[in-house]
């Protein structure tokens, strides 16, 4: 019999056997979070919504104050992934961490939860690269061409298989482009943050602009509020690195490496995206006109006022495949909890979902299944041009809600806690609570309106999204799975040496 290394048997210590290939390193696990935070694809995004809603002033200083409130969620997060390695991830440690009368409970919500929110990420980001690159071209054709709604949807399509087909390549090709993204995620915004910093032409702002101006064009009087709803573009980039939690059965030495390369994809991604913004509030020349800019994208316009149009060319690209990257690594994340959720019997068609492919070891229809979502949810946008930023909302709150309710179990039930290698000691309960109270406040701020007066198309519909998650889930809990879903359940067959696992449980 083979001799099983301890990666394997922390694994079944923890009642899986090994299915997926350990080709990741701490370095490769971290570039997975690093991508799905992707803070050129959110700054793409979100840019001209910070700019009305507080402008310079909240998201240089807003910038801050989220990630520092973030650690002590990834933090508490990085706690339990350690103790708890598998690609099942926060709804196993939901499940694990509460009495066996409430662990099908607490796993179905936190599952679902994540799962939806994970499906919401993949299309908004997918999404958001689709009408980039359409601005693009219509720049690039001094928007002789203009981009309706169905061209946006074939984009958005066409991104989609891309992400499909390359996650179906197999862990060796994943496990080579994930290198290629992280120096992508890093090279991308520090190369444009020095452009602008060096090359601006004359006409851009001044360093006390930079940190000081505040800009309020969301018709809200109240300043106070503004600031608040002026957080959310850096939360909502804060956001999916348990992207490293989904990776732990196919990274080695997974219960210390995936903890500490998730606080360090939220580290560096904090650093270079406030050098980032500060870069980018600087090149600005008319910041009116940079608003209501006919080039597609703030930061677009940005570029061009500073450079040339092949130049600004050559920056836009950058920033795509930068993009693309992001929606790249939120697929395989997505479809590996979709595979640790069907192996504990959790979705409909469950037997299909977390089968592993021969070839590739890759859960196969588990990717194509997260693609197919991520296009269905594009689809409204045909309706009503508002979708994307609901589903914007409707991702960031799903996610911190399924944050954190696994914390809230370890609060609840300290007892039931066996840490792993990397741990809070006596600052653990602290940093959970602290968590706990930053999370319940950004679900609320993510529910207000932005824009005044509300109206049908300026409403934010996160409260309906969420509120439908949790009918739906309860619905299904309630009336079904509360008689026959378990929570997390063993697949092994004990074929294994019991005293080497006996071991690994005692020393973890």
């Amino acid at each position: 019999m083979a001799t099983l290394d301890s990666d394997t048997l922390r694994l079944q210590s923890l009642g899986y056997k090994q299915e997926l290939k350990r080709r990741f390193t701490c370095l490769t696990n971290y570039g997975m979070s690093l991508s799905v935070i992707s803070i050129s694809s959110g700054l793409s995004s979100l840019f001209s919504y910070g700019m009305i809603t507080g402008g310079p002033v909240v998201m240089i200083w807003g910038w801050v104050v989220v990630w520092f409130f973030t650690l002590f969620v990834v933090f508490g997060m990085a706690e339990l992934c350690s103790a708890y390695p598998t690609s099942g991830g926060l709804y196993y440690w939901a499940g694990i961490l509460v009495p066996q009368r409430h662990k099908a409970f607490a796993s179905w919500f936190t599952g679902w939860f994540n799962l939806v929110g994970q499906f919401c990420v993949l299309a908004a980001v997918d999404f958001g690269l689709a009408i980039l690159i359409a601005s693009v071209i219509s720049f690039s054709l001094n928007s002789q061409w203009s981009p309706q709604p169905y061209h946006i949807i074939l984009i958005h399509l066409v991104i989609v298989i891309s992400h499909g087909i390359c996650n179906s390549l197999g862990t060796r090709f994943l496990y080579c482009l994930t290198y290629l993204s992280i120096c992508w995620q890093l090279l991308t915004p520090i190369i444009i943050s020095l452009a602008l910093l060096i090359g601006a032409k004359p006409g851009h702002q001044s360093i006390k602009y930079v940190f000081t101006e505040f800009k309020n064009e969301t018709g809200w009087k109240n300043q106070i509020y503004v600031i608040l709803i002026g957080l959310l573009p850096a939360q909502y980039i804060f956001n999916r690195y348990d992207a490293s939690a989904h990776m732990t059965e196919e990274t080695k030495h997974a219960d210390t490496t995936s903890s500490w390369a998730m606080i360090s994809a939220v580290v560096v991604s904090a650093m270079i995206g406030w050098l980032f913004l500060i870069a980018l509030f600087f090149g600005i020349h008319d910041y009116e006109a940079t608003i209501r800019t006919s080039a597609g994208f703030p930061i677009t316009q940005i570029l061009l006022d500073n450079f040339s149009k092949e130049l600004t060319l050559v920056f836009m690209c950058l920033l795509l495949v930068a993009c693309w990257f992001c929606g790249f690594a939120s697929v395989t994340a997505n479809s590996r909890m979709i595979y640790a959720f069907s192996r504990d019997h959790a979705m409909p068609g469950s037997y299909w979902w977390f089968k592993i492919h021969s070839r590739t070891t890759c859960p196969l229809n588990a990717v194509w299944l997260s693609c197919l979502i991520a296009f269905i949810l594009a689809l409204p946008y045909l309706a009503n041009t508002t979708t994307y930023m609901a589903i914007i909302s409707l991702s960031t709150v799903c996610l911190y809600i399924s944050y954190g309710l696994p914390i809230l179990c370890k609060i609840l039930y300290p007892h039931t806690f066996l840490r792993g290698p990397f741990h809070l000691g006596r600052f653990s309960r602290f940093i959970n609570v602290i968590s706990l109270i930053w999370i319940s406040f950004i679900v609320v701020l993510f529910a207000l309106p932005t824009i005044y007066p509300v109206s049908g198309v300026t409403m934010n519909y996160t409260p309906i999204g969420v509120l439908s998650v949790l009918i739906c889930s309860g619905f299904a809990y309630f009336c079904s799975a509360k008689y026959w879903f378990e929570g997390p359940v063993t697949n092994l067959t004990f074929n294994y040496n019991k005293d080497k696992l006996d071991f690994v449980v005692k020393n973890f």
